[in-house]
């Protein structure tokens, strides 16, 4: 029995597993087809790029697996997966980041560039003698490691923050959800890139641990990476490239601009007339007739289409004659939906209730409920509407 355990608990054989797992998941990234559109043809690069990354991989588990008869091999072996982790973090971090923003190639390669002389010198320094200068070499690889996953982490987390304010900008509501998938894998990434320094400090025998874990991360990443690739609606909309690159921006600063000089011949326009209000609020009532409130995944210019106006028009009429923004009151508007369905559909699901209301995410539609009626959906239907 000790012997079927040595057999299975072996580094090699974690090595063996890890280095066909990275190949085949390369291999299965390029053969998925990606629509040629604008977008898609980034995150055809973004794709292609994290299949080489894999295919590193499972060439650097290979090359360790060559060297399994030396002395020190467990050493080695962890040297060979710090590299690993310090390679895959880099160019990971830049494929996720460049999903959200379009990301600097020259920073890329230099980084890319970078790793692969302190692999080279890494590996050169484990074969001197042990002494100052190869303790020396050790340290300032796993110091420079930390800082550039430092400076990874801080990026992605700038980009992440861009980006949800990019997409709020395009949909004028919540969709934060759509990006919370990268945010968890991205954070997944770092922990399990980190940790190769925690089992590089416990004694002999835990690495092959960690090869089998780092073979899950990589089955957990890629298959939420395949899953996005296969989200077309959410490719042409939510991800469409105008959008968070910044190009949609732009465009519609200039289309505010032809609205600000095509305008009654005006440059600027800081109030509506009587008959441009009349206009709006017959729009909105018949809008609100038709519960239109209740339909997501609208952007703000295809709402303001809809009420036969422009974005500015609509804007300017909620901040001069509502007082409130028009998001905030189609929300109110929606949860009066949901307190009326709640109530006369006892036997209905919330998560249904909230979807027919307007809201396209669950945990959304508790917090705003919460936040505007004082209980939860819950509460409000156990206790016929009497929680407010």
């Amino acid at each position: 029995m000790s012997g079927l355990l040595n057999i299975v608990f072996n580094i090699e054989l974690s090595l063996v597993i890890a280095a066909v797992t990275a190949f085949i998941l390369a291999f299965l990234l390029f053969l998925i087809n990606v629509p040629d559109t604008e977008y898609s043809r980034k995150l055809a690069k973004t794709k292609n790029t994290i299949a080489m990354c894999l295919l590193a991989c499972s060439v650097l588990f290979y090359v360790c697996l060559r060297y399994s008869g030396i002395d020190n091999y467990e050493v080695f072996s962890s040297l060979m997966m710090f590299i690993v982790t310090a390679m895959s973090s880099s160019i990971l971090s830049f494929s996720l980041t460049n999903l959200l923003e379009e990301g600097d190639n020259d920073k890329f390669y230099i980084n890319v560039a970078a790793i692969a002389i302190m692999s080279w010198v890494l590996m050169k320094g484990f074969w001197m003698e042990n002494g100052w200068a190869r303790t020396a070499i050790i340290a300032s690889a796993i110091v420079l490691f930390i800082i550039n996953c430092s400076i990874h982490i801080i990026i992605f987390h700038r980009t992440y923050i861009r980006s949800l304010r990019k997409i709020e900008q395009y949909y004028d509501e919540e969709q934060d959800h759509k990006l919370k998938w990268i945010r968890f894998c991205y954070v997944i990434m770092m922990l399990t890139q980190m940790f190769i320094l925690v089992y590089m400090l416990l004694p002999h025998g835990f690495m092959k641990i960690y090869a089998l874990w780092y073979v899950l991360f990589m089955l957990y990443f890629t298959a939420n990476f395949i899953s996005f690739l296969g989200s077309h609606k959410l490719l042409l909309d939510a991800f469409a490239y105008k959008t968070l690159s910044g190009q949609e921006i732009m465009e519609r600063i200039e289309r505010r601009k032809k609205f600000k000089q095509g305008r009654d011949g005006a440059a600027d326009q800081t109030e509506l007339t009587d008959p441009q209000l009349a206009r709006i609020e017959r729009a909105l009532q018949k809008w609100v007739q038709e519960k239109r409130f209740r339909e997501y995944d609208k952007t703000r210019d295809q709402i303001a289409k809809e009420l036969n106006t422009t974005k500015e028009m609509l804007h300017l009429y909620f901040t001069t004659k509502v007082g409130m923004d028009f998001k905030t009151w189609r929300t109110g508007l929606r949860i009066e939906e949901a307190k009326r369905l709640l109530i006369e559909n006892p036997e209905m699901s919330t998560n249904i209730i909230a979807e027919l209301s307007g809201f396209s995410d669950r945990s959304n539609f508790h917090r705003q409920f919460t936040k505007i009626v004082g209980c939860s959906p819950k509460q409000w239907r156990e206790t016929n509407g009497k929680s407010e």
